[in-house]
């Protein structure tokens, strides 16, 4: 497993440990039990993975995931911590680095920030860039949706096309925060946002991300 990737997931999973497998997270509807469920289930079951993606498809992958909820908590966490099986494409160093270090750090965070006094974590440079390239490459995937030109923008002023249109907002912020915003957590991002002010309210009510 890639460093950042590696590290993201044990923190996932300690934070899912800390809190219980009844506390709340920022995916709506779900509990921590629920969310550690979808992280198993997206790394080792295949078949139910496309549900993820493609609406059509999406009852049966929450038919899989409430089976794994019902599986002991540990045994949740245990599958977490120790990663997919090596036949998984999720076993690939390039592929852990560019589908999980981003998806890990965004399901940490709606761990942490769904706990009361949570308290804003600490990111090093080397990490922020890592997000930062990876928000870069998923930005206009996962801002196709939006109803307004969308543009990110970190403190340095390198900015990305998250999708093109008139008005636009720039939403400006820390990698992080902007991973965040991106993956429809934008309640939760810690940005500043530029633009008319219903094109804004637009934007925070869209579904963003896949």
């Amino acid at each position: 497993m890639s460093t950042h990737a590696k590290r993201e997931r044990l923190l996932l999973a300690d934070l899912l440990e800390s809190v219980g497998p009844e506390a709340q997270t920022l995916c709506e509807g779900w509990t921590a039990r629920d969310l550690a469920a979808h992280v198993v289930v997206r790394e080792r079951r295949a078949d139910a993975t496309p549900g993820m993606l493609f609406k059509a498809l999406k009852a049966r992958t929450e038919q899989v995931r409430e089976e794994f909820a019902e599986k002991p908590y540990e045994e949740l966490l245990q599958l977490i911590r120790t990663g997919p099986s090596r036949l998984s494409p999720f076993a690939l160093k390039p592929v852990d680095e560019a589908a999980n270090t981003i998806e890990f750090y965004v399901h940490g965070e709606d761990v942490r920030r769904a706990q009361a006094g949570w308290e804003t974590r600490a990111i090093d440079p080397v990490f922020a860039d890592a997000l930062w390239a990876r928000v870069e490459r998923i930005a206009r995937l996962f801002g196709r949706r939006s109803p307004v030109g969308l543009v990110l923008r970190r403190p340095d002023g390198r900015t990305v096309v998250a999708h093109r249109g008139l008005p636009v907002v720039t939403v400006s912020g820390e990698p992080g925060e902007l991973a965040l915003f991106l993956y429809g957590r934008q309640n939760a991002a810690h940005v500043e946002v530029d633009g008319d002010k219903e094109a804004v309210s637009r934007l925070y009510e869209a579904e963003l991300g896949l």
